[in-house]
């Protein structure tokens, strides 16, 4: 798996939470890639009508809610695909080996419980759930940092 999802997540966080219009390069700075991969996950995005901008202003804007946007759609607009896909089985297991011969009948429907597992779980969290967790994250990270700079 890439890092599209999570750069998404990322950009998609930032452009929710912020007053002002962000350019690509400067979400690249604060991904800490290059501007033509936030670009391309951009355009991934809109493509999914999950952001949009208008031709003339710089930026970019959700087109609805973050609560609205579960991280199953963002998931399958990153990816560019219809559902969620994890593993590929190999094709060419021996029939002759009590094995190789049953390998993808017995691991295919293994593989495709996670995957709707995965599906589900993600189905049930939402964009806004992310943006609360960082939230949590820098009060729990500054808490802890002053409580010990605190100490000699």
């Amino acid at each position: 798996m890439d890092t599209k999802f999570s750069v998404g997540l990322h950009v998609l966080s930032m452009i929710a939470e912020s007053q002002k219009p962000l350019t690509s390069s400067f979400l690249a700075t604060s991904v800490g890639t290059n501007p033509s991969y936030v670009r391309k996950v951009i355009g991934l995005l809109k493509q999914a009508s999950l952001i949009s901008s208008q031709q003339g202003k710089s930026g970019y804007s959700l087109t609805r809610l973050a609560s609205d946007m579960s991280l199953l759609e963002i998931y399958l607009a990153t990816q560019e695909l219809d559902h969620i896909h994890l593993f590929d089985i190999h094709q060419n297991g021996n029939q002759d080996c009590p094995v190789g011969r049953y390998i993808e009948a017995s691991l295919s429907p293994l593989f495709q419980d996670i995957e709707m597992s995965l599906a589900k779980s993600l189905s049930h969290q939402s964009l806004q759930d992310v943006i609360d967790r960082l939230y949590q994250t820098k009060e729990r990270k500054d808490k802890n940092e002053s409580s010990s700079s605190n100490k000699l």
